[in-house]
């Protein structure tokens, strides 16, 4: 099922810069921008909380309110503060709802391998795929039954059912996910007749001993 349009009302704003972005972001909002279709770019600012609410379920395309006239706009970057957790910034570019757009989707393996019964482990590669296909079709996630995996079985992207109409962008023969037996190193044997480790000081210690024994007595 293609993700849901992210409806969502903005304001524009004439301050930018660090400093006027982190007042926005102390009163709740979040500053972005609209590029794209030769038009001016246009600085906003968005809700946080309802914006961050609907990025956290994968939405990519919003419908942004502004002065009542409704424009149809694609997610391109989402920028997060130092520590990956807050949403500080949001870029968007306009589309038309008929128009193909390349976007990152995540990838969600479901179910255990059957492989598993015999030691194996699954391993996924890639978290997401990058796929091409029409503003309205755009999965919120693409969903993969791993179940029918044995032991040494290969996932690649072709072989990733994606919808109607969408294809993958990345090449074809690279790896998804991987289930494979995790075989642990064994620890490496001392080579025989291998040498005592020399005791700093020691050997200083002996041939200082060897010396005075071979010294003849003064009389």
């Amino acid at each position: 099922m293609a993700g849901k349009t992210a409806n969502v009302s903005v304001q524009t704003r004439s301050q930018l810069g660090s400093r006027a972005n982190k007042r926005l972001r102390d009163q709740g909002l979040i500053p972005g921008v609209i590029y794209g279709h030769k038009l001016a770019v246009l600085p906003i600012t968005l809700p946080k909380k309802e914006t961050v609410n609907y990025l956290s379920k994968g939405a990519h395309v919003f419908t942004l309110a502004l002065d009542g006239k409704p424009e149809t706009v694609l997610v391109k970057e989402v920028q997060y503060d130092h520590l990956g957790m807050e949403v500080i910034h949001v870029d968007f570019s306009r589309v038309d709802l008929n128009e193909r757009v390349t976007v990152t989707v995540p990838l969600e393996l479901r179910g255990t391998p059957k492989g598993a019964a015999d030691g194996g482990v699954l391993q996924q590669v890639l978290a997401d795929l990058e796929i091409e296909c029409v503003v309205t079709d755009i999965p919120e996630v693409i969903k993969f039954s791993v179940a029918d995996l044995a032991l040494n079985s290969v996932v690649h992207v072709k072989d990733i059912p994606l919808p109607a109409g969408a294809k993958a962008v990345k090449d074809g023969d690279q790896i998804v996910a991987t289930v494979k037996a995790i075989v642990e190193a064994a620890p490496a044997d001392a080579p025989e007749g291998s040498a005592e480790p020399e005791m700093i000081g020691k050997k200083k210690e002996d041939e200082a001993a060897e010396g005075a024994a071979a010294a003849p007595a003064k009389k």
